[in-house]
């Protein structure tokens, strides 16, 4: 398996990135300016999209890896293909999501704190509830990791 960055047809990956983020309007936001990785072994696996938001500081905006193969490490394999990318580049690596039993104790078991908050980021910025777990999603939490 190995990491590959898709400079062109972003969109080829469509699939896999609405399953970190539902809505295509919300990903059409940060999908070309970002830098998208794709985690491939024959077929793309794994995908992550990271922008830079400056004062030495990128941002995970998504992080998708395919139903049949999540929780076999390659969220967290995606994770450190970034911050070994971004190191010496970048001071501060954050990511964005929801107030969610799954998300928050991944990220932290990848070695995030909580940053700070956004107040009904969900509710403001999608056109539908966003579910996870049977629990709406309402505002956006980001956690942070020195790079």
């Amino acid at each position: 398996m190995r990491v590959i960055e898709l400079k062109t047809d972003k969109k080829r990956v469509l699939d896999l990135l609405l399953l970190a983020d539902e809505q295509e309007s919300m990903i059409d936001r940060y999908l070309e300016r970002g830098t998208l990785y794709a985690l491939e072994d024959g077929r793309i696996q794994a995908v992550c999209v990271v922008t830079e938001e400056g004062n030495r500081t990128v941002e995970i905006k998504n992080l998708a890896v395919r139903p049949e193969r999540q929780r076999t490490g390659l969220g967290r394999r995606m994770i450190q293909h970034v911050e070994e990318v971004w190191r010496g580049r970048a001071d501060t690596l954050l990511v964005g999501t929801g107030e969610s039993p799954l998300t928050l104790p991944f990220y932290i078991a990848c070695g995030f704190t909580y940053a700070y908050r956004v107040p009904n980021f969900f509710v403001e910025n999608y056109d539908h509830p966003v579910m996870e777990c049977g629990k709406r999603l309402i505002d956006m939490i980001y956690l942070k990791k020195s790079l």
